[in-house]
Formats: structure tokens, C-alpha cells, sequence
């Protein structure tokens, strides 16, 4: 019978009953509160009387309630079927039955070292079982120690960078610390223990401050769940199949010097008369010809989304195997998908076919491109056609509304430990090939829809005020205007390119969306029964939450090696461009690093104004560069 003033257990830990009330008791805790619990929520320890909870302190050490418990264990191990009350328990150890010998005994059951059971049979353990008790507390303890050993040399790294405190043995302690900079864990208790925030961010710094990572450590494709591998090659072969031979025609595969899957290539039929229609062949890489749906292959691709390319890495959507097999340019003689589009004399689409095709494509780099436009080459004046047909495209596309965004790019690569920035030079050949690609998304989309077929298309809503500024200014400005793309199999207006109808089909090595449009086509042209609405619908939203991902990091990457790169820059100066006043502060790119930031101006400014800036720190874990007004500015 549990009476008030009654010691008892609530949650394995005691109590003392202040109450009994409507078939309850409300029990004291040791925090002081008090709580409200049924029969069944505790056990009761000591009749009592107990009113504080000083009462149950032991009243000798914990050394001497060591030895005192074995010796009871000792006398109790040698007899047979030895099963004590918990009352009984504390007598036999301490010759009396209080509050306090009675918390003193459970606490010896809980131990569970020499004793096991429950309050109302206790038994002793075998040697055998204290033995291995004995064993894996001596080694716990010892793991614990060398623990807090660990923790004082890093608080000692911490305090002076330059102690060579740390020893080869502490990587195991820093796993922790590690798996929350990959953001694998929420938690740290390395980062717990030593006070500091349990984020990606603070654990990362941890890890350089204390060097066990160097700046050259990415931690974002991991944080964003990606693979550093590349997919998976699994055997493939091209059909035998009928392709239309057009090795006759220049076919052009421009890209930039780093590119190394070339998946689209360009010709050009000029019009055999003023005011026809010139036939525009845009070239396409050819997997889909062997990936069928549902396949390894096509599966991995879906998981993935797109290529991730970073700047220290490339991890393929498809395995690398495929690269020289069905890239352009790369062989003789290429495999592709061509999409035969005839532009009219104002750049409109007006018809599109596509088939198979086997081409003899040449690769250039877009400045190898520009050189070349300017000579008396058959392929200079195929190049100037191209161009021409281009700037017709744009023409109408900017007059039905389309959205020129002009913004500094950069390419950032890693080699051997070094970064490298490049900033992207505006050549004639890439806005060409852009046109070009524009065009083939317009005719593709045209086509699908014509034939019926469920395809991925894309579109995009912009709301672009009546008045827009000039330069980067006006640029960043309508930046901000355009909304998220929507991809649907639904076909919509892409405002930002000026068209009714558009959709992605130019990078399949590359885009798994691309890929499965591909896939689509293949089977139509096959007769095959493509897939349907639905199972499109499904597919693109898988992948485009792994794109959507590897976007993210990609751009973390790019951030996280610009910080590298300015690292070791501290008070150099560079040129920005004010873009908008933000208040007390003004956003500003820095056109040789392609780097928005936000900065306090001095004096006052116009939007396009060049200003000068001065670095003053970077933290690489928060991705973060502070820029000042550089003095005289």
C-alpha cells in the first residue's frame, strides 16, 4: 500500500508521494515539480516516512558502497536459489531497512553489476557474467578517457593553431564532426561537448581550424545526398538500323575548350532563292537509340537527373563509356538524332522532321568558331550562314517578348589543388549556338505535339515592368522578374524565350530529361508504344528533384572554390559594377568573378557606375566574402 511520504521509483528515478487524490497521487520529482501519475507509473521503494529528499543520500562513499555490495555478492553467490525483496536486499547489505539503505540498494540492483532483477526478486550474477561486465567497463571507461584526452589536446588546437597537439589516433574521435559538416548526421557530440553550434557550417570550420580538413575538402555534393561516381556502365550496342547519310554537310559541334561530351552539332542548307526557307539541321547525340525505359541504364539516369559538374570533378549521368560512342565529333563518322527544321526569312520554324542520322561532325571551340566565320572557307561561309539564320531566330524572338539576360559567367576548374578562374567571353558562335538549340526545342515541341506524343515540355511565366534599366543594372533587374520554369507534359508559353511551345532536347549525354524526350521519340519512330502521360509525369518528377539537387551543389561548389581562390586575397582590390540601391547598402557584381555581394557605398552612385572594392575577409565554411569600399574610391 503506497501512502504519502512514501519513497518510490517514477521512471527509474525516486520520488516521494505528497498526495493521494481521485484514485491518483501527485509525487515530488528532484527537480522540485511535482506530477500527477497513476498506480501503475511507480514503485514503491520505502513506506517511509520521507519528506526531502536529502534523506536517501547515502551516508558513506561510493568506494566503501562498492565493497560492500561485492562482499554481499560473495556471501549471497555461494547460495543456492538466493532471491531477495528488495527489502530484504538492503537489509542483508546494510543491516537495516530506511529510506536511505533502501534508495542505496536499488541503485546497486540498477548497477547491475553483481546483482540483477527486479525490486521484488534480486539475484545475484555469475562470475563468468561479472567478469564481462568487468571487461567492457574497463574498456568504456578507457574509451572515455582517451575521449576526454582527445577533447583537451583540440581545445589546445583550438587556442593555438600552430600546437602539434593532435595525434594520427584522433581521426576516430572527429567522425562525428565530419558527418555533421557532410550534413550525414544533425548532430556532434565532439561539437556538443565543446560548445559550439551542432551545424554543417560550425563543424566545417572546426575540421580546418583544427586541420584535419583542408580548404581543398568540398563537403556540398554530400550534403545535397549526391555520388561522387559516376554511373555504372553496363554493356550496350547501337541497332543496326536504317540512318539518313548526311556526311555531305559541314556539321559543326562548337563548344566551350573544357568540354568533353559534345552532345549537339549544327548545319545549314541555305535557301536556294531570296526569301526561302533556309533548312536548319540541328544534330543531336544518339543514346536513346539502345536505352530503353525501365532499363539500368535509364533508371540510374532518372536517379540522377543531370551530369554534376563540379569544378574539381565531372560525375556522370551516363557512364563514361557512352561518351566516345555516341558524342559528336569524337570519331569519324557520329551517330546522332537530327532534327531538320526549315526557318522561313523572319526566323520562324515552320516545319520540323526528325530521324536517324550518321554525321561527320567537327569540333571547334567557340573562339576557334568566331576565327573561322571570318575566312572564305566553305565551312567559314556555312559558319556565317548559321550565324545569320541565328540573329534572324533572336530577332523574332526578342519581338515576341523573349528575355535577354546579359550577366558575367565565369568557369571555375580545380587542378592539382589550384583554382582557376575564367571569366566567359561573349562569342558570336555561342549566341549562334544557342539560336540554333532555342530553335530545335521550339521544333521538337511542335512536332510532339503535332504527333500526339506525351513529351516533357517547358514553360515559363515572367512579370517584366513597363520600365527597365539599362546594362547589368537592367539585367539583374529582370533577373528578378522572371518565375520558376515549369516542366509538365502539358505544353505552355515560354515567355522568357518569347515561344508558344518549347522543350529540351539537345543534351541527352547530359540532361535526363532530354534523354527521356529522346526515348519518347525513339519509340515513335520505332512504332513502339512510347510511354504515356502519367509515367512521364512520374518520371520527371523524380529527376527533377536529383537535377534540382545537383543544381544546388553545383552552385555551392562553384561558391565554395571561389572562397578558396580568394582565400589568400585579402585587401586586393577589385572592379564592381553598382546594380541597385539597397538602402544603406548596394548590390554590386564583380564581373571577373561573376560574384554578386552587397556592399556600403561612401559616396553616392548610379546603377552600371564602376566602384572599387577591397577585400576584407572570407569564410569558406559559411561561403561568405566581405568587400569594402577601397579607400580613394
Amino acid at each position: 500500500m503506497i501512502a504519502e511520504n512514501s519513497l518510490v521509483l517514477y521512471k527509474n528515478k525516486p520520488a516521494i508521494v505528497k498526495e493521494k487524490t481521485d484514485g491518483k497521487f501527485i509525487i515530488s520529482v528532484q527537480d522540485g515539480s511535482q506530477v500527477k501519475v497513476r498506480d501503475k507509473d511507480i514503485e514503491l521503494i520505502h513506506p517511509g516516512p520521507v519528506k526531502k529528499f536529502d534523506e536517501i543520500e547515502p551516508g558513506t562513499d561510493d568506494g566503501k558502497l562498492s565493497q560492500m555490495v561485492k562482499e554481499a555478492w560473495e556471501l549471497l553467490s555461494n547460495e543456492e536459489d538466493s532471491v531477495l525483496s528488495l527489502k530484504d536486499f538492503a537489509a542483508f547489505i546494510f543491516n537495516e531497512y530506511t529510506p536511505s539503505s533502501a534508495y542505496a540498494a536499488y541503485s546497486a540492483l540498477r548497477d547491475g553489476l553483481y546483482f540483477s532483477g527486479t525490486i521484488d526478486a534480486i539475484v545475484p550474477r555469475n562470475k563468468q557474467e561479472i567478469e564481462t561486465e568487468e571487461t567492457k567497463r574497463s574498456s568504456k571507461q578507457l574509451e572515455t578517457d582517451e575521449r576526454s584526452r582527445f577533447l583537451d589536446r583540440l581545445k589546445n588546437r583550438l587556442k593555438n593553431p600552430a600546437a602539434n597537439s593532435l595525434l594520427p589516433a584522433d581521426d576516430r574521435f572527429i567522425q562525428d564532426v565530419e558527418a555533421l559538416a557532410y550534413a550525414k548526421s544533425a548532430k556532434s557530440r565532439t561539437m556538443k561537448e565543446l560548445g559550439l553550434g551542432e551545424t554543417p557550417e560550425e563543424a566545417h570550420a572546426l575540421l580546418l581550424k583544427t586541420g584535419f580538413w583542408t580548404n581543398q575538402i568540398n563537403p556540398h555534393p554530400h550534403r545535397f545526398g549526391l555520388s561522387l561516381n559516376s554511373a555504372v556502365f553496363s554493356r550496350f550496342s547501337p541497332p543496326a538500323e536504317e540512318r539518313l547519310d548526311l556526311c555531305r554537310l559541314p556539321a559543326f559541334a562548337i563548344d566551350s575548350p573544357w568540354s568533353g561530351d559534345p552532345d549537339d552539332a549544327v548545319s545549314i542548307e541555305a535557301a536556294s532563292y531570296e526569301g526561302g526557307e533556309d533548312t536548319l539541321y540541328v544534330h543531336i547525340a544518339d543514346p536513346a537509340s539502345c536505352i530503353t525505359p525501365g532499363s539500368p541504364v535509364e533508371t540510374e539516369a532518372r536517379e540522377r537527373g543531370v551530369t554534376l559538374y563540379l569544378p574539381e570533378k565531372t560525375v556522370r549521368m551516363l557512364a563514361q563509356e557512352y561518351i566516345p560512342v555516341f558524342a559528336l565529333g569524337m570519331s569519324d563518322k557520329s551517330l546522332a538524332l537530327t532534327f531538320k527544321l526549315a526557318v522561313d526569312s523572319n526566323g520562324n520554324v515552320k516545319k520540323t522532321e526528325v530521324f536517324p542520322s550518321i554525321i561527320k561532325a567537327r569540333r571547334l571551340t567557340y573562339e576557334e568558331a568566331d576565327i573561322e566565320m571570318r575566312g572564305d572557307t566553305q565551312d567559314a561561309r556555312a559558319l556565317r550562314a548559321l550565324s545569320e539564320l541565328a540573329a534572324r531566330i533572336f530577332k523574332r524572338r526578342a519581338a515576341c517578348g523573349a528575355v535577354n539576360i546579359e550577366l558575367p559567367e565565369v568557369h571555375i576548374s580545380v587542378e592539382d589543388g589550384t583554382v582557376n578562374i575564367r571569366r566567359l567571353v561573349q562569342y558570336q558562335s555561342a549566341s549562334m549556338v544557342r539560336e540554333c538549340m532555342i530553335a530545335a526545342g521550339e521544333g521538337a515541341g511542335n512536332w510532339a505535339a503535332g504527333s500526339g506524343l506525351a513529351f516533357p515540355y517547358l514553360s515559363q511565366e515572367a512579370d517584366i515592368p513597363e520600365k527597365i534599366g539599362e546594362g547589368m543594372a537592367g539585367s539583374f533587374q529582370l533577373r528578378r522578374c522572371m518565375r520558376p520554369r515549369i516542366l509538365s507534359v502539358k505544353p505552355g508559353k515560354h515567355q522568357g524565350l518569347g515561344l508558344d511551345i518549347y522543350t529540351q532536347v539537345t543534351s541527352p549525354l547530359r540532361r535526363y530529361t532530354d534523354l527521356l524526350a529522346h526515348i519518347q521519340i525513339r519509340a515513335f519512330l520505332r512504332g513502339e508504344k512510347p510511354l504515356s502521360a502519367d509515367e512521364i509525369s512520374a518520371n520527371l518528377g523524380y529527376s527533377e528533384a536529383a537535377a534540382a539537387a545537383a543544381v544546388h551543389a553545383e552552385r555551392a561548389s562553384n561558391n565554395h572554390w571561389l572562397m578558396v581562390y580568394l582565400s589568400d586575397k585579402k585587401d586586393a582590390v577589385f572592379d564592381a559594377l553598382a546594380l541597385e540601391n539597397k538602402g544603406n547598402r548596394w548590390a554590386v557584381m564583380i564581373p571577373s568573378l561573376a560574384l554578386e555581394t552587397q556592399v556600403p557605398l561612401q559616396r553616392d552612385v548610379s546603377p552600371n557606375e564602376t566602384v572599387k572594392l577591397a577585400l576584407k575577409s572570407v569564410n569558406i565554411p559559411r561561403g561568405e566574402a566581405v568587400f569594402i569600399q577601397a579607400q580613394g574610391n
